[in-house]
């Protein structure tokens, strides 16, 4: 039998306590997701409808993000859809309809878990949006990546095995993102690297802003290479310009790297670099 978790109750006696910059959320499940302080007031939030809540926070728990998701700068959530299955079993899934292999995620058993999902969101789509990770999706870019920095928040629905019925993502008008032309078994991992992505891009997060500024695609191109001690390594030298002292050279330098490089690894972004430049 599952162990059934108690929520902390407060007693008639004891004042209510005032949080502050901290903000608080409707909710109709214990808070025992939310490990650590409460978030900021005003944190940028994601919040993932998943099979698998444990695979989070996962590599968003280390470094930079996880020490800005641990201080509560930004905020997950993890809604499970196993509690919203049907029947004894909590079955979430059913045979294609048409047949075929694999089985589907069922529109039911999905839309309540984005309606527990939506509970004190923005309902404005532009300022938190819906999104389904989906191999025939949008492709997710770095400047998907900027739009989802300027929102309040983000749901993500992670996928498993066929996909979802296609009558909740038309219902719910769910935008598809793809991380890339390839399939996983879920959409846990592309959501992490979207989120890790994103979450870097807010204020703060990095600390240096000009990070941002100069990485790849930033300007449509990628990075140039990078460079640092020792001096000379295995019989290579940095390049003499680095260490010149010039910043003006220095600039060209690494524009014209950007440059060649993208040209010769991405023919794709350097034509459409030209082509921005010529409009």
């Amino acid at each position: 039998m599952t162990p059934v978790k108690k929520l902390a109750t407060m007693t008639m006696s004891e004042p209510p306590r005032s949080h502050g910059r901290l903000s608080a959320r409707p909710t109709i499940r214990p808070r025992d997701l939310m490990e650590g302080p409460p978030p900021v007031k005003g944190a940028w939030t994601a919040r993932i409808v998943t099979l698998f809540p444990e695979a989070f926070p996962g590599t968003l728990g280390l470094s930079l993000t996880g020490r800005a998701l641990a201080e509560g700068r930004w905020a997950l959530e993890t809604f499970d859809l196993r509690p919203h299955g049907i029947g004894r079993h909590r079955m979430v899934d059913d045979t294609p309809a048409g047949g075929g292999a694999g089985m589907v995620l069922r529109a039911d058993v999905v839309a309540a878990a984005l309606d527990e999902a939506a509970l004190g969101t923005n309902p404005d789509r532009a300022r938190w949006p819906l999104i389904y990770l989906s191999p025939r999706g949008a492709p997710f870019t770095q400047g998907s990546a900027r739009r989802l920095a300027t929102t309040d928040g983000v749901t993500i629905l992670c996928g498993r095995f066929e996909g979802v019925d296609q009558r909740v993502l038309d219902a719910y008008a769910i935008e598809e993102v793809s991380l890339g032309d390839f399939v996983l078994t879920g959409g846990e991992i592309a959501a992490q690297a979207m989120l890790d992505a994103t979450v870097r891009l807010l204020p703060g997060i990095l600390g240096n802003a000009a990070s941002t500024e100069d990485e790849s695609f930033s300007a449509g191109l990628l990075e140039y290479p990078q460079f640092t001690r020792p001096p000379v390594w295995q019989g290579r030298e940095i390049p003499p310009v680095l260490i010149s002292g010039h910043h003006g050279e220095i600039a060209k330098w690494r524009k014209a790297e950007a440059e060649r490089i993208t040209r010769e690894r991405r023919p794709d972004l350097w034509a459409a670099q030209q082509g921005g430049q010529n409009r």
